[in-house]
């Protein structure tokens, strides 16, 4: 016979159990990730410092609108775009990975934040964590891995691909994306970095910020939640350069965003056409872009002359008919991971078979102003006070490889145009 005092002892055990248990798996990897036997080549020890620092979301004219004040000011004494145009789609893992590489994303294979790879026949998601640290699944040569194979040392305190062992490779010093660490220790962390001996110390270090981003999708582009939001990326950003300055190294800092944001229609969503039949395609949905996989190709043709023949705020593609200018069409799927069919949502409009939230991207950047991004640098490799034109954010690698004078031998759609107008020479 159980007695209520024995049972409340039972009681509290298996309650302790429990509690462990999903202690176990709430917990998240915030240490450090450090590939030994690594040390910077001689002849790279007098090599520049490059900090790129993303702010994801941030659009091309947060820092005016909400008085970031910093970024501003460093513009000012550095270099300013008058926007960035991301790459299409513009979304978060396909523009980050964009930054890294050079390449647009469907020549490096990251063609949305999710999709599927029918070779594979297995679908990537950033919410998948085994599927973003399983680096065959990205293309290009991220910068880091450029580095690293010359010799060169580099840090990540979070970027698209970082995590992932992509040609076998890691940042010698880098963390697996979380955001627990909490943003003083994060910076402190970089300093740590710059202060290590020369040997030891990275050249290039990227560093990734998620907050505007969410604030622009919970509250909306204009929201005051967003403003402040920019004005706190705006303080870090500040405290970052004061921390990179104390350790009295030459420190080159870039500063892009990876898309802007929008407000939608909420109240009109575009539901998801009731042509398409789940048995015969595979359908991976972004909010602006469905991208419709079929299961036999001889469905394809039927279902794109309903959907075009059915179309009310959506635009409807062939893979082999999307616009050049996109690079998202048959010659320019590298991968084999762009959709048979395209749809694409005419802004303000997004494919929600729900209320949608407040703020959206993934839109065409050259239809949507507010998709574009924003581009700032400065240090002593920089011109200073020079503002230029919008410019493709596949510029950004060459410009990158030529302050740590590394070697960009494979081919890659980003040219050393923008590099040579921003540098000195």
């Amino acid at each position: 016979m159980i007695t209520m005092k024995r049972m409340s002892k039972i009681v509290l055990i298996v309650s302790l159990s429990i509690c462990t248990t999903f202690s176990l798996f709430a917990q998240v990897d915030t240490t450090q990730q450090i590939t030994a036997n690594r040390a910077n080549a001689k002849n790279q020890l007098n090599k520049p410092y490059i900090i790129l620092i993303s702010a994801d979301g941030f659009r091309y004219d947060y820092a005016a609108k909400y008085q970031a004040n910093h970024l501003l000011k460093f513009a000012s004494e550095g270099v300013a775009a008058k926007a960035m145009y991301p790459s299409f789609p513009s979304l978060t893992f396909p523009n980050h990975y964009t930054l890294a590489t050079g390449l647009y994303p469907s020549h490096h294979g990251l063609v949305a934040n999710s999709f599927y790879d029918r070779q594979r026949n297995d679908t990537y998601g950033m919410s998948k964590k085994e599927k973003v640290k399983d680096g065959t699944w990205y293309g290009g040569t991220p910068l880091w891995v450029l580095a690293e194979k010359q010799q060169l040392l580099s840090a990540s305190f979070y970027w698209v691909a970082s995590e992932a062992n992509v040609q076998n490779t890691l940042p010698t010093y880098s963390y697996n994306f979380n955001e627990e660490i909490p943003i003083a220790r994060r910076i402190q962390t970089v300093k740590d970095w710059l202060m290590l001996p020369e040997d030891k110390r990275p050249h290039l270090i990227t560093f990734y910020f998620s907050d505007v981003d969410h604030a622009g999708h919970e509250f909306g582009p204009d929201a005051p939640e967003t403003a402040k939001s920019v004005q706190y990326i705006d303080e870090q950003v500040a405290n970052l350069v004061a921390a990179a300055a104390a350790t009295g190294l030459p420190v080159n800092f870039i500063f892009v965003s990876d898309h802007g944001m929008t407000a939608v229609d909420r109240e009109h969503p575009i539901a998801t056409p009731l042509a398409i039949n789940k048995d015969q395609f595979t359908t991976v949905t972004s909010g602006s872009m469905i991208n419709l996989y079929a299961k036999d190709s001889t469905s394809t043709a039927a279902l794109y002359q309903k959907l075009k023949n059915e179309a009310v705020d959506y635009q409807v593609y062939l893979k082999k008919d999307m616009p050049k200018n996109l690079h998202y069409g048959t010659q320019d799927d590298v991968y084999g991971r762009v959709g048979d069919i395209i749809l694409l949502a005419n802004w303000p409009k997004v494919f929600s078979d729900k209320k949608p939230g407040i703020g959206y991207h993934g839109f065409d950047p050259y239809a949507v102003k507010d998709m574009d991004a924003t581009f700032m640098a400065w240090g002593p490799a920089f011109k200073k006070g020079l503002k230029i034109e919008a410019f493709q954010n596949v510029e950004v690698y060459q410009m990158v490889a030529k302050i740590l004078g590394l070697s960009v031998t494979e081919k890659i759609d980003g040219t050393t145009a923008t590099a040579n107008l921003v540098l000195n020479k």
